[in-house]
């Protein structure tokens, strides 16, 4: 019986994105490190040929929330590492990278639920909107399936080092004057839900695991739609809080 020798991965596989993301998240700075984190994110997945018919859609708008398979595109790396340092751990703790939900990982592929908010046509491409997400501009989505909660819901699971949501280790968010003024002269049209939004991303503390907690002199900014949201944090020990300096 004769053998054939197997492909490397890179050659025996190759993938076609369904859709290209339109995110009100412009960077990898801010984006929350798992989705259902930030209830305000909206984003528009442009279905792209062959897949734009309706006719491979139907059904799908009784699906509250959806599986999306997707590329982490700027995480993408020649070489793969076993371990990773997981955020939750503080970035001190080594885990395999199969035991994390990490982006740097063989093949870069993410595994995201989200919430279904409808397809629709728009300048005549097929848009599926979601919202709760956490995928950055440009992400390419790869497959996407509706979420059964009779199969996909196992309350009794367990992870050890990462059962418990990290609400605990939200922190107050204040809007400056500038800022609230800002916003409010903004179209919410074209920025749906952006305070709450901003609220959800900066509350978290989007800094590198050794930054978080710190009170620092350093303002950072996130990019959301085509706004760079600036901030800084302050802990003066009785009330930790971020500070929201300008929207603009």
């Amino acid at each position: 019986m004769s053998r054939h020798p197997s492909k490397p991965a890179a050659e025996a596989l190759t993938l076609t994105p369904v859709a290209i993301t339109r995110s009100c998240f412009r960077d990898k700075f801010g984006v929350p490190r798992q989705p259902g984190l930030t209830r305000h994110a909206r984003a528009d997945l442009v279905i792209q040929s062959p897949f734009d018919r309706e006719d491979a859609f139907r059904g799908l708008e009784t699906a509250s929330h959806l599986w999306l398979t997707f590329q982490f595109h700027e995480a993408v790396r020649a070489e793969w590492r076993p371990v990773v340092r997981p955020p939750r751990l503080g970035g001190n703790r080594k885990m395999g990278v199969f035991a994390s939900r990490s982006p740097f990982r063989p093949n870069s592929l993410g595994l995201s639920v989200v919430r279904n908010e409808g397809l629709l046509r728009v300048d005549g491409q097929l848009i599926l909107r979601i919202s709760d997400h956490d995928l950055i501009d440009g992400t390419p989505i790869l497959d996407i399936k509706p979420y059964l909660p009779f199969a996909d819901s196992v309350p009794e699971a367990t992870l050890g080092w990462a059962d418990s949501p990290p609400t605990e280790e939200r922190l107050e968010v204040v809007f400056l004057p500038e800022a609230e003024q800002q916003i409010l002269e903004l179209p919410p049209e074209h920025y749906p839900a952006l305070r709450p939004l901003i609220e959800d991303v900066v509350g978290y503390d989007p800094r590198p695991s050794f930054r978080r907690g710190r009170e620092e002199d350093r303002i950072y900014g996130a990019h959301l739609y085509d706004l760079n949201v600036r901030f800084r944090f302050v802990n003066d020990r009785s009330w930790k809080r971020v500070e929201v300096l300008t929207v603009c």
